[in-house]
């Protein structure tokens, strides 16, 4: 490939010792103050969705810190109780990421393993019918991405919180449709995060009330969160209704039962945050402390597709610019995406009869989203898009830099001094094993030599593009334009550089599309 450039150069350098990796930080310390300037758009756009509900609180998170909240409405309309960050909503599907949770817990304390058979757990599903004879056994990882071949159930599952222990494993030994095989398709099911709650209960030996409560939910400090509406007190239950003959009806509140784990949590925006602030706290990778419930990897492991949806184009308007493709799947209990604006999305939304919610984070951004309303499947997706709409606005809601590794910055200082003067010994000493053998020692130098003549001598400027610990570009400014150089470090000890490119750029513009 690299044979096939144009004119450039592509050299290698070299480090003694290995390169340390540092995690990557928020550029602007100002960040904060700047986000918050887009908080009076945030709260029409909650406020103009929330008008059309019952009731309704909001938050947004940044840097693990509910930094804005917002709410409306009243928690019951017989008594016309306020909302408040400690009004409590049903959170319905939401509940599924705490679940996987659970799961990646007892798999990280050596209690199970993500590949084995459910069965293994639940003897009911031995007997399980499968569609082929070369489909294979339900694995806990199939179930925790929606791949395990049922059928999507939204509107059966949201009536079954009541189960019992004892119906859903007569249900199993009754057998379970395919719409699938097992590991090949997504498609959103209830019952296999129903029956999750079930490995938890079976390889526990304790409700999963218990163990998401004491495992989970108490570390975090989320003392207002439950699965049970009864134990929440009057005034602080946020009742559920429906839109219907033109007036507001309202909806039984839902016993907890064996479908719990799939979405019958009930919490707070003062809770939530807290959890969506966990969720965030797992990035970036770094060595300080891990005293989270769930270890931060495990977390992050949460955050990756397993099981890839199809893509969307969604068109707002009628202009290029108002195009928009989200392309991503089902991590573990969270929905992952990216878009045109945004590289990693996770998200999970709650729907339930009277209720409607909305979690939202952007882990490289370090600002996340919530939502609740009691009104069944209020969808908060446009509001959420719109706030973070305001907050791109600000120019704030950036990415963390990457950390150069001391590898990389001296490499690109090394490759500075070789631009204005060629040094046999010192190019050869930086030569990763490949540089001369795919372009000659000598052709590099002519290379270099005729950029010269066109660009003149050149200086490098103060920034520096690190994409990761061990690649980076920036531009020199030279007598007679400028020149972009980048430079990647080839995987060995001491790191050299493999990958050195230096071609004439457009002064006062450099684009970069990755």
């Amino acid at each position: 490939m690299l044979k096939h450039l144009p004119i450039c150069l592509i050299l290698a350098a070299v480090q003694a010792a290995p390169p340390p990796w540092s995690p990557p930080v928020f550029a602007d310390p100002q960040r904060a103050q700047k986000l918050a300037a887009a908080f009076p758009e945030v709260d029409a756009a909650f406020q103009n969705y929330g008008k059309t509900l019952v009731g309704f609180a909001y938050g947004v998170i940044i840097d693990g810190q509910l930094a804005h909240v917002g709410s409306g409405g009243v928690r019951d309309l017989a008594n016309n109780g306020p909302i408040d960050q400690d009004t409590v909503f049903r959170i319905a599907s939401m509940t599924k990421s705490f679940t996987a949770l659970c799961i990646l817990k007892l798999r990280d304390g050596g209690k199970l393993s993500l590949e084995d058979p459910v069965e293994k757990y639940i003897p009911e599903l031995a007997s399980l019918k499968y569609p082929t004879t070369d489909s294979p056994k339900i694995t806990i990882r199939h179930l925790l991405g929606h791949a395990e071949g049922f059928p999507e159930d939204n509107p059966w599952g949201d009536q079954q919180l009541a189960r019992t222990e004892q119906w859903l494993s007569a249900a199993m030994k009754a057998g379970i449709p395919f719409s699938n095989p097992p590991g090949l398709a997504y498609e959103y099911s209830n019952y296999g995060f129903g029956i999750l709650g079930q490995v938890v209960v079976r390889v526990t030996r304790e409700p999963y009330r218990d163990y998401v409560t004491r495992e989970i939910l108490k570390p975090l400090g989320m003392s207002a969160t439950v699965l049970e509406a009864k134990s929440v007190p009057a005034n602080r239950l946020a009742h559920g209704y429906r839109r219907e003959d033109n007036q507001w009806k309202e909806e039984p509140q839902l016993p907890d039962g064996v479908f719990g784990a799939m979405g019958g949590m009930l919490t707070s925006t003062r809770d939530l945050a807290k959890y969506v602030a966990f969720h965030l706290a797992a990035w970036p990778p770094r060595d300080d402390a891990d005293t989270g419930p769930v270890k931060r990897s495990s977390v992050r492991e949460m955050h990756q597709v397993s099981r890839m949806a199809a893509a969307s184009v969604v068109r707002t308007g009628g202009t290029p610019a108002d195009t928009n493709l989200n392309s991503g799947g089902y991590g573990y209990g969270l929905r992952i995406r990216q878009t045109c604006a945004i590289r990693h999305v996770v998200a999970h939304s709650g729907g339930l009869p009277g209720f409607g919610s909305l979690m939202q984070w952007y882990p490289e951004l370090g600002v996340g989203f919530i939502a609740m309303g009691s009104t069944t499947y209020s969808g908060w997706g446009n509001a959420v898009e719109q706030a973070t709409a305001a907050l791109l606005k600000t120019g704030a809601l950036q990415p963390r830099v990457a950390t150069p590794s001391p590898a990389l910055l001296d490499a690109r200082e090394k490759i500075n001094s070789l631009i204005n003067d060629w040094d046999d010994a010192t190019v050869e000493s930086i030569a990763a094993d490949n540089l001369f053998k795919d372009i000659a020692k000598d052709r590099r130098k002519a290379a270099l030599d005729e950029l010269k003549t066109k660009v003149g001598a050149c200086r490098p400027g103060k920034r520096f593009d690190v994409e990761n610990a061990l690649r980076g570009q920036w531009t020199m400014a030279c007598e007679k334009g400028e020149v972009n150089v980048s430079i990647t470090l080839a995987p060995t000890m001491p790191p050299k550089v493999q990958y050195w490119v230096m071609m004439p750029g457009v002064p006062g513009r450099t684009e970069t599309c990755r």
